[in-house]
């Protein structure tokens, strides 16, 4: 791993942690709030690709877990395990990698709807196949409320996947991270 890697690693760790400084918008029906930082997670696995993606969401849960309270509200600490966001937590790390490796799969030729595509089944269909059964386990509720709860999330979340594969384009275009297969072959 290049000192360049480190570096990019440590930046996308930062950015999740300026994301939880956006305050969230609590769901009632579930006691999970709505933050900024899943789309911190689509960005991170869409512009540093599958493995640095998700190396980066790695340092951010165990900085989280060693107390640290980067999470929206001001959350951190082993507490975090123990509450009905947990699913979503450790969720990130799956949903880093999934937007990265789809990413990287429509690179060199990325366009808004292979990234749009990229972080919804990433940042969202893998992020909810995590976090609603941790709902469910956590609240004893059963899979269908948890999962019919998760329901005000949606429009949101899309919104955040439209933002990220935007940015995500526009990155790749300027700036772009992640090698492409024949250029990974070359070198």
């Amino acid at each position: 791993m290049s000192t360049r890697d480190i570096v990019f690693i440590a930046l996308f760790a930062a950015l999740m942690a300026v994301l939880g400084t956006f305050p969230a918008l609590q769901v009632p029906v579930i006691n999970v709030p709505i933050t900024a930082q899943s789309m911190g997670v689509m960005l991170a696995g869409g512009i540093l690709g599958a493995r640095r993606g998700t190396l980066a969401i790695l340092l951010f849960v165990v900085i989280v877990l060693a107390g640290l309270p980067l999470l929206s509200g001001g959350r951190g600490g082993l507490a975090v395990l123990a509450g009905p966001t947990v699913g979503f937590f450790l969720g990130w790390l799956p949903a880093a990698y999934v937007t990265g490796l789809l990413v990287e799969r429509f690179m060199p030729r990325l366009h808004f709807v292979g990234a749009f595509f990229a972080a919804t089944v990433g940042g969202i269909v893998v992020l909810y196949a995590c976090g609603i059964p941790g709902i469910s386990l956590v609240t004893g509720a059963p899979l269908s409320t948890a999962a019919s709860g998760s329901l005000a999330f949606i429009p949101g979340d899309l919104v955040k996947a439209g933002l990220a594969a935007a940015i995500i384009v526009a990155v790749s275009r300027a700036y772009p991270l992640i090698e492409t297969r024949s250029a990974r072959r070359a070198g």
